[in-house]
């Protein structure tokens, strides 16, 4: 079994050098932040990762959360590791300063985030929900509603859930049933919600659940959703915990993965009804749970990029170590390692290079959040939220998909000992099963690019990404270097397929939708590998001039060559992809249901 060691050299590369720190802390709200500082948050982090929640994965995976009389122990270790985790501050890491947390940005927190994921995932679930609370309780509560939980969740103190879907609802929302009542200042809330990730547990002392519920009155649909606040225990004003509210845990999943994780069923009201507290206006709960959904979405993208770091470290130390056949061309001598063997190479810089595109797609995203939070010009601020709305559904959808594949490849490399639980690298692939899933399928990602990001905006932020990358091809003219030519020569005919597929959704979107529908999910595909082969090919421009300069020669030879097989094995994708997306609509809406 192999032991995690967080990639720090390219997460500091990326974070410097491609998405720009230096950008980041040139805005007055973030001007505290050093690159000093971020190396010794990540330094900590990365020991953190490695000697503390590694060393659990395995055997949180093996025995799992346990569930007796409605309460959920967790994983052992767990709870000691949570422990060190809120003392040591890392819930609090990119939280609100007047409620405790330091008020880093994004871009420093998501490297970190990696790490918890790589090392530990299910562990990571925890506090990444916790987070999503924060936002949305910042954004959208009352300030008295702020003063009695915002520190708490900071701290990690308290952790945090959401409460969507149903037993009869699945993604589609306006299925839900739950009921709140009003009873004076607070509601009456009675009904079940399933996939309540960390919805019970011992770590903390009470949990927060965000719950979408319909009052009486509410319209039907998605316009009768309402927000309520469901403490797992009644807060008193003076922040003590009261008693335990009407709400427990029925049962949890018997999952394919992520088994440290418990999964609840909880059941609220089975008594005289759970207190639930409203979050804004009623009806307006779905719109006030997408804050907290899409801050969701861009984690679990993240998740797929850890996840598929952690599945290539995995099989790269062991591709080094097995010892498997002669050299090709060798009918005697030693037998080698099977690194050795070209096709396990292909297999090896697959996992590498789209790991390292994927890193480049996350971090560029959560900058974007940074400046589309704090940039100072108002301009500025709207143009990057529109940047990171429309990236969103393709981190999250494009990075777990791929990290899906690349586990898998990691249990290839392993052979016949990948198929088995023993070597670890099974888990992997079970435990990023799900990231597809939740938060949106890929399928709901999909549908939102090409509805909401590209049909209704008519491609406005599509074209002006696509206009971008264009101009990084005169940059990569002008460089003399063979490998950095191979990556701009496969970008340029790429990004032409794009903004093919591009102008195609937007000529048939408003006459056609379902035919968009059809190709939906190549499309974000589509868009995911070009994006990151055009930053990949952004990484080799910056690792050739860090050459010129004198820099690391092994670490900025390897971004070159990555950067070069990405461009020769993944972006050639582009192809089949953009013509999926262009003529391969009529075929799915020709077959009837029948036909199946």
């Amino acid at each position: 079994m192999s032991t995690y060691a967080a990639p720090l050299q390219d997460m500091q590369f990326v974070i410097k050098d491609l998405v720009g720190l230096a950008d980041i802390t040139a805005m007055p709200d973030c001007a505290e932040v050093t690159a000093d500082l971020v190396d010794a948050v990540l330094d900590e982090a990365g020991k953190f990762a490695a000697g503390v929640l590694d060393p659990l994965n395995r055997a949180g995976d093996q025995q799992g959360a346990k569930l007796a009389d409605s309460k959920v122990t967790s994983s052992p270790g767990f709870k000691e590791a949570y422990r060190q985790f809120i003392a040591g501050g890392w819930n609090g890491l990119s939280g609100e300063p007047d409620f405790g947390g330091q008020g880093l940005p994004h871009v420093v927190s998501m490297p970190v985030q990696e790490m918890w994921n790589s090392a530990n995932m299910a562990f990571c679930l925890c506090p990444m929900l916790t987070s999503g609370v924060l936002e949305a309780l910042k954004l959208k509560g009352s300030p008295a509603q702020k003063e009695k939980y915002l520190h708490k969740l900071t701290l990690g103190e308290w952790t945090g859930t959401m409460n969507l879907t149903e037993p009869q609802a699945g993604s589609d929302l306006s299925a839900v049933r739950t009921r709140a009542a009003p009873e004076g200042d607070h509601y009456r809330v009675q009904g079940t919600k399933i996939f309540i990730t960390w919805g019970e547990h011992d770590m903390a002392e009470n949990i927060v659940h965000l719950v979408l519920a319909r009052t009486p009155d509410a319209p039907e649909g998605v316009k009768g959703i309402s927000l309520f606040i469901v403490p797992k225990f009644m807060v008193n004003d003076d922040g003590s915990l009261g008693e335990r509210n009407d709400v427990k845990c029925v049962s949890i999943e018997h999952k394919m993965g992520i088994h440290a994780s418990p999964t609840c069923v909880l059941a609220y009201g089975d008594d005289k009804g759970a207190i639930g507290y409203l979050v804004g206006e009623e009806n307006r709960g779905l719109e006030y749970m997408f804050i907290m959904m899409n801050h969701a979405r861009l984690g679990v993208g993240l998740e797929g990029v850890a996840l598929a770091e952690r599945a290539y470290q995995h099989a790269r130390e062991y591709a080094k170590t097995r010892v498997q056949g002669r050299a090709i061309g060798q009918k005697s001598g030693d037998r080698v390692t099977i690194i050795h063997h070209p096709d396990v190479k292909r297999m090896l810089l697959t996992m590498k290079a789209q790991v390292e595109a994927m890193r480049a797609l996350a971090y560029s995203a959560s900058a974007a959040l940074d400046k589309a939070n704090h940039h100072p010009d108002d301009k500025e601020r709207r143009k990057n939220q529109a940047l990171v709305d429309f990236m969103i559904p393709i981190v999250k959808g494009w990075c777990t998909e791929q990290a899906v594949e690349i586990a898998s490849i990691g249990v290839q490399i392993h052979g016949g000992m990948g198929f088995v639980e023993e070597t670890g690298a099974a888990q992997y692939l079970r435990d990023t099963r799900i990231t597809t899933i939740y938060e949106g399928t890929t399928g709901i990602q999909a549908a939102d690019l090409v509805g909401r990001k590209v049909g209704f905006e008519k491609g406005a932020t599509a074209f002006a990404i696509i206009d971008v990358m264009r101009k990084l091809e005169e940059k990569l003219a002008v460089v003399k270097n063979n490998d950095v030519a191979a990556a701009r020569d496969n970008l340029r005919r790429a990004v032409d397929r794009l903004a093919t597929a591009t102008q195609w959704v937007v000529d048939n979107f408003p006459q056609n939708p379902n035919a968009v529908a059809a190709v939906s999910v190549p499309f974000l595909k589509l868009w995911g590998v070009v994006a990151g082969g055009w930053l990949m090919a952004r990484a080799a421009l910056v690792a050739n001039s860090k050459l010129a300069g004198g820099g690391d020669d092994d670490f900025y030879q390897a971004k070159i060559m990555t950067a070069r097989f990405y461009a020769e094995h993944i972006l050639p994708q582009s192809a089949g992809l953009a013509s999926e997306v262009t003529g391969g609509s009529g075929s799915v809406l020709a077959f009837s249901e029948a036909q199946f």
